[in-house]
């Protein structure tokens, strides 16, 4: 009599298991690059499905897969949404090279300012009037910057443009690679995971990128320098200011989207609005305090440039944004006013 009542509460529980793994009436599948053990994945991914899954009181479930365990390369996310081979995905705009060129704007020298947040919410303002005609085959739930390109030198303390002339720096974008050859360096593309190798083997100096990096990382064992601009009167954590920084987004398959109810669309829309664009920044603004706080606690010098240093470095780099309207005028898009309204935007945000 025991066993039969444990059989039956067994095949009960089971049997609720498959009723509530089945319960959601729309399903998704959400693709991207990192593992699940990265601040992006833990802090921002996870967080933003929970809040829609909770809002569509179980109507709604997606599934996440990390570390491009469904198939393919970073690169072929935006591909994989547009298909259809997965619904949703979290990628890096500048591995899908050419295909957002006014969403570029946002990751040119001057327009971050240390204020996170304020690129996310700019971000977010100019989607329908300046950057829509990017998102072919997509629909952007949101989108995001991190906070911000960063020196790491393993060996030289950097505090003037000079001082990087000649330098092997590891690059993280195409507009990357502009602000290092302005400034006289010589960039060198890797992959986030493989820069503290290129570091110890001294296949690069140093390395572009943010502070939230240090910890998953351990960039703080291979480099001696973490240099930044002036601390930014905007930035709740501190930061300084960058040059330059890397845009994400996360978008669904516009067909699929297309098809939902608009119940279900305005869930999704509710949850992804102006206030979570700022929640974000904050969530990477975060991120980027606590890794400098990492190096800094293992020994490492943490320098913000001042105001007459970084303006230099402004000066510096003040050719990539014209090198860069003047490629969007080439295909007939109008660079300056994106460039001009992304800076008033920011600013404005700030305040």
């Amino acid at each position: 009599m025991l066993i039969s009542f444990g059989r039956i509460i067994g095949l009960t529980l089971l049997l609720i298991g498959f009723t509530q793994a089945r319960a959601a009436e729309f399903e998704f599948k959400l693709h991207h690059l990192l593992s699940a053990k990265a601040p992006a994945h833990t802090k921002m991914i996870v967080p933003w499905v929970e809040r829609i899954e909770k809002a569509s009181n179980g109507r709604i479930h997606i599934e996440i897969y990390p570390s491009m365990s469904l198939g393919g390369k970073p690169p072929q996310l935006p591909r994989q949404v547009r298909d259809g081979v997965v619904d949703l995905a979290w990628f890096v705009n500048a591995y899908a090279a050419g295909q957002f060129p006014r969403t570029e704007v946002f990751e040119l020298p001057g327009v971050h300012q240390g204020n996170t947040s304020a690129v996310n919410v700019a971000m977010f303002q100019m989607y329908e009037e300046y950057l829509k005609q990017d998102f072919k085959g997509l629909f952007p739930l949101f989108q995001h910057v991190h906070a911000g390109q960063a020196i790491h030198m393993a060996n030289e303390k950097i505090t003037s443009p000079s001082q990087m002339i000649g330098k092997k720096m590891r690059i993280p974008s195409r507009t990357g690679a502009w602000v290092l050859e302005a400034l006289g360096a010589s960039p060198v593309k890797t992959s986030v995971g493989e820069i503290p190798v290129a570091l110890s083997k001294n296949v690069v100096d140093g390395a572009m990128i943010p502070f939230e990096i240090i910890p998953p990382l351990k960039i703080q064992k291979v480099t001696k320098y973490q240099i930044e601009g002036p601390a930014s009167p905007g930035s709740k954590f501190g930061l300084g200011k960058r040059l330059g920084t890397t845009s994400f987004q996360v978008a669904m398959n516009t067909a699929r989207w297309k098809k939902l109810p608009a119940d279900i669309q305005q869930i999704f829309l509710d949850n992804s609005g102006a206030a979570w664009h700022k929640e974000v920044g904050e969530a990477w603004d975060a991120a980027d305090a606590f890794g400098i706080k990492v190096a800094v606690e293992d020994g490492n010098e943490h320098i913000q440039l001042t105001e007459a240093q970084w303006a230099k470095f402004e000066a510096k780099v003040a050719p990539v944004v014209e090198r860069w309207i003047k490629e969007m005028e080439s295909q007939g898009i109008d660079g300056h006013a994106l460039y001009n309204r992304a800076r008033f935007l920011v600013n404005q945000n700030m305040q």
